[in-house]
C-alpha cells in the first residue's frame, strides 16, 4: 500500500540499478595473468599483466609492470608500463616508468620527464574547432559569403 513501485521493481531495486551503472569497477589484468585476443569494455580496465591485442575501453591504465601489444582506443588512457601499438584518446598520460612504441592520437597529452616514447605524436581537433570549420564564414556585418556571391552576381 504504501510502498514505491518502478514498473514491478521496488525503490531499492531502482537505487542498486542507477548506482552500479554510476560507479563500476575497473576490470583487472592481474600481473600474473596474459591474454591473447582483444578486450572491450564499457568501463575502466587496469593492466598489470600482459595483453596481446586490441583495446577499446573508457579508460586504460597500464600499471608499471604491465604491458600492451595491440591497438588501444579510450577516452583517457595512463601509461605506467609498456605499450607496443598505436594509441588513440582523448587524454594520454606517459608515466616516468612508461615504454611507448607506436604513434599516438591524442587531444591532449602529458609526458613525464623518464618516460620511453618512439613513435609519432598527432593531435586530433577538438568537436568544436570542427563545427566552426564546416560553417561558412560570415564577414563582420553578418553577411555571409554565399549571399554576397549571389549579390555579386545580380
Amino acid at each position: 500500500m504504501f510502498s514505491s513501485k518502478t514498473n514491478g521493481q521496488s525503490q531499492a531495486q531502482v537505487s542498486r540499478l542507477s548506482e552500479a551503472q554510476v560507479r563500476s569497477v575497473p576490470s583487472i589484468i592481474s600481473i600474473d595473468l596474459k591474454v591473447h585476443g582483444n578486450l572491450s569494455s564499457n568501463g575502466e580496465i587496469q593492466i598489470d599483466g600482459s595483453v596481446e591485442g586490441d583495446i577499446n575501453c573508457k579508460a586504460l591504465i597500464v600499471g608499471a609492470k604491465g604491458s600492451v601489444s595491440g591497438e588501444v582506443t579510450a577516452q583517457t588512457v595512463r601509461v605506467h608500463g609498456a605499450i607496443k601499438g598505436k594509441v588513440k584518446a582523448n587524454s594520454v598520460f606517459l608515466a616516468s616508468t612508461a615504454q611507448m612504441s607506436g604513434d599516438i592520437e591524442h587531444e591532449s597529452l602529458a609526458i613525464e620527464p623518464g618516460a620511453f616514447m618512439e613513435g609519432h605524436c598527432k593531435r586530433i581537433a577538438v568537436e568544436a574547432q570542427k563545427v566552426t570549420e564546416v560553417k561558412s564564414p560570415a564577414l563582420s556585418n553578418g553577411v555571409n559569403a554565399e549571399k554576397l556571391s549571389q549579390a555579386a552576381a545580380s
